[in-house]
């Protein structure tokens, strides 16, 4: 018998821009939109959600500016907690990426994962900051994650997260896999132009090299007053041999959806020997490498 799994992604636009609203407005409001699509993906049947990076405002890392740190939570906090009601209610597992703060002045870029039963599993805490290109100026606000490559086992798969800029190192892509990870949620911020080209290529090429199911989530739309550019959304789903399964659209707010046969890792494990014709003793001089 297969093991399907449902999942969803869920993409969107924020409901209010950073030159009309006060951050903890646009907050309120983002939370208040993707609580409609956590609700419509527990009616679908979904039972692993994942929503996109700093899930409940716009991508403020556009601009540097203190006044941003007051979205910060702890966790758990009022918004994970708020998101762990639905994960019981639904019996539904929940990626919720946010910006976290465990101790006053200090910042995350994390995403909390929930099980289907509304408990905290743990945080993934991104690991590789951007600091570079016009308007993704992260360092200013995230110390740099300190979680190494966790992988949750749910109820219904084990589950890695890596989030956005970390797509664009193989290395923890690898380890989640060799952790155990059935599949991998990217959760993103990305705009048309330079990186559109590598959203297309780079995670599936993580699927096929480590041979499991990759979710990518990016938001949608054009976020004020800054022009770091557009959010093209094309969330997708790509398989164990880095076929795309299914694509959300590229500017509409959508639950993308798809079933995942979990046995088809190991069938294509059986063809492609990847993990067993590894050499990790001919690759030391990685790490030790300068700079």
């Amino acid at each position: 018998m297969s093991r399907l799994v449902r999942c969803g992604l869920v993409q969107c636009r924020v409901p209010l821009q950073a030159d009309q609203a006060a951050p903890r407005q646009i907050k309120k409001k983002m939370i208040e939109k993707q609580v409609s699509f956590v609700e419509k993906a527990g009616r679908s049947g979904v039972q692993i959600l994942c929503l996109q990076e700093l899930f409940w405002g716009p991508y403020f890392c556009a601009e540097q500016s203190t006044k941003w740190y007051d979205l910060a939570e702890p966790i758990p906090g009022p918004t994970v907690k708020l998101m762990a009601r639905y994960a019981r209610k639904y019996k539904m597992v929940i990626v919720v990426p946010l910006h976290e703060t465990p101790l006053p002045g200090v910042y995350y870029n994390t995403a909390a994962v929930l099980d289907d039963r509304g408990k905290l599993l743990g945080l993934y805490r991104k690991t590789h900051l951007p600091h570079c290109l016009p308007g993704f100026w992260e360092k200013f606000y995230f110390k740099p994650g300190n979680t190494g490559y966790k992988v949750f086992e749910t109820r219904y798969a084990k589950i890695g997260v890596y989030l956005c800029y970390d797509r664009h190192f193989p290395e923890g892509a690898r380890a989640l896999g060799l952790n155990g990870a059935e599949i991998v949620f990217n959760p993103s911020a990305t705009v048309a132009g330079l990186a559109e080209h590598l959203w297309k290529l780079e995670q599936p090429a993580h699927a096929v090299a480590n041979q499991y199911f990759v979710g990518c989530v990016n938001r949608v739309g054009i976020e004020r007053p800054w022009k770091i550019g557009n959010f093209f959304g094309t969330s997708y789903f790509a398989d164990t041999r880095g076929k795309v399964i299914s694509t959300a659209s590229r500017d509409k707010d959508e639950l993308l959806t798809a079933d995942l046969d979990l046995d088809q890792i190991l069938e294509t494990r059986k063809t492609w020997q990847f993990f067993r014709d590894r050499r990790p003793e001919t690759y030391t001089e990685l790490t030790e490498m300068l700079p």
